[in-house]
């Protein structure tokens, strides 16, 4: 039982650094909107491909506010939600399995 335990605290480890890792791709790209980007940079378009999927729909459902696109601040809210929630519960299942 405890190989499924070590699996799983290795499953929960690795979603945590992906879901950090994101959050902060959602960070940069919410900085890099401030300013006027080149759009034909490939790391304005790698920012924009991969975080556009996660954005667009929060945008869709809260819209802009005063001028001001929320989404990333949605997206980092729910990053963290996901961060205390699941993958600590994971990682509480997997120490319990030890």
């Amino acid at each position: 039982m405890f190989v499924v335990g070590n699996i799983l605290l290795g499953l929960a480890t690795v979603l945590d650094y992906v879901l950090w890792l994101y959050m902060w791709v959602i960070i940069a790209r919410a900085l890099i909107s401030w300013v006027n980007p080149d759009p034909w940079n490939p790391i304005v378009q790698f920012l924009d491909r991969v975080t556009e999927p996660v954005l667009s729909p929060i945008r869709r459902r809260i819209g802009w506010r005063m001028g001001v696109d929320l989404s990333p601040l949605v997206a980092i809210l729910a990053i963290t939600f996901l961060q205390f929630a699941l993958v600590q519960s994971l990682k509480d299942l997997a120490l319990r399995m030890n």
